[in-house]
């Protein structure tokens, strides 16, 4: 009897869903939104984006969310915050009580929706200071979008690392292809929601193209909200990740787009009709100016596009000598030679004379 293991042999099942990861990243254009103001202004907006990730949190009490600063020249946290963005309330170490910054009217707002919302509006008044002055406006027309997608990787990629070494008999694993399986036997489930209202990504053409096939090789998609300009490469990056890109026509109706159209999890999904993009434009930006080119010319050893032959036949990314041929010359027109006109047989045809034949 002592011999006999007393351990339960049997394997706990759930039916629950994996907590899912869902990383929105918000254009932060100051000049942008100023002409979004009359449709929809920024504090407006914002407010309808904490209503939308309070619904995310209370899907599921193990979902967690990720919001990051596309802003022009930089990209920054917003929640989880890097530096606390309230007090520690309770004793000091010289034994003192520090007061709770709690108010009365918060006593009952539900601390994880109190936490991202207080966070988030830390953070963002803290980034937009700097721009309350005209002068200091960022001329750029773009945002650091291919940052924030890199920072939004990188998120996940700690997070799945945290949770291997959690639990080392999961099969969840930052270096392995583990978002080709089941949603549902997933550790963690990850998503990118991208709210633009700039477009001129040209410039990050290629760093936007790499994190596109990062996310494409994690099964992450990437679903966008364009409220407004250009969509080209935004379009692509949804296609590619099998994302669910919509164009907002009317942004006074944000929430209802973003409750229908984005809160579904990728094990949801599958039973509904997500909504779809039907034409999208696969045209690429060259590498020598970064402008959106129909027809280009691309190396054979590198694959880089360009919008005109390089200078000398020398391909500015690899160095490679490339032999264009006999292109840009006019062609030889060769002159049509005549058919010769054959005399039809039996009598068909003209006799080639007016006269009739004399009968004797």
């Amino acid at each position: 009897m002592d011999n006999l293991d007393g351990s339960d042999h049997y394997s706990k099942t759930t039916d629950e869903p994996p907590p899912s990861l869902l990383t929105i990243i918000l254009d932060t254009h100051p000049s942008a939104w100023a002409l979004l103001a009359p449709t929809l202004p920024f504090s407006k907006a914002l407010a309808v984006l904490l209503v939308f990730i309070n619904a995310h949190l209370a899907c599921n009490n193990s979902n967690q969310v990720c919001v990051i600063a596309a802003h022009p020249y930089r990209a920054e946290f917003l929640y989880p915050s890097p530096s606390p963005s309230e007090p520690p309330s309770g004793p000091s170490p010289n034994g003192t009580t520090k007061p709770s910054t709690t108010s009365a009217s918060e006593a009952n707002f539900y601390r994880p929706f109190r936490l991202v919302q207080s966070t988030l509006l830390t953070s963002l008044s803290y980034l937009l200071s700097p721009t309350q002055n005209p002068s200091t406006l960022p001329s750029t027309p773009s945002v650091a979008l291919s940052g924030a997608l890199t920072l939004a990787l990188t998120y996940t990629n700690r997070l799945l690392t945290s949770l291997s070494t959690a639990n080392p008999s999961s099969t969840t694993s930052a270096t392995t292809d583990a978002y080709t399986a089941n949603p549902s036997s997933q550790a963690l489930t990850s998503r990118i929601l991208i709210l633009s209202v700039t477009g001129s990504l040209s410039p990050q053409y290629i760093p936007l193209t790499n994190t596109i096939f990062a996310c494409q090789r994690l099964s992450i998609p990437i679903d966008v909200a364009k409220l407004a300009g250009d969509a080209v490469f935004l379009e692509q990056a949804s296609d590619a990740t099998r994302g669910t890109y919509l164009h907002i026509d009317h942004p006074k109706g944000l929430l209802q787009y973003l409750m229908m159209a984005f809160l579904p999890d990728q094990g949801s999904r599958r039973f509904l009709m997500s909504p779809g993009n039907v034409g999208v434009d696969f045209r690429a930006a060259c590498f020598c100016h970064r402008k959106v080119v129909d027809l280009g010319f691309v190396c054979s050893v590198c694959l880089s596009i360009f919008c005109s032959p390089p200078e000398d036949g020398v391909c500015l990314t690899c160095g490679t000598q490339l032999k264009l041929g006999n292109y840009g010359q006019k062609p030889v027109v060769v002159a049509r030679k005549k058919k010769k006109r054959k005399n039809k047989l039996n009598g068909e045809g003209d006799t080639g004379s007016g006269a009739a034949t004399p009968i004797r």
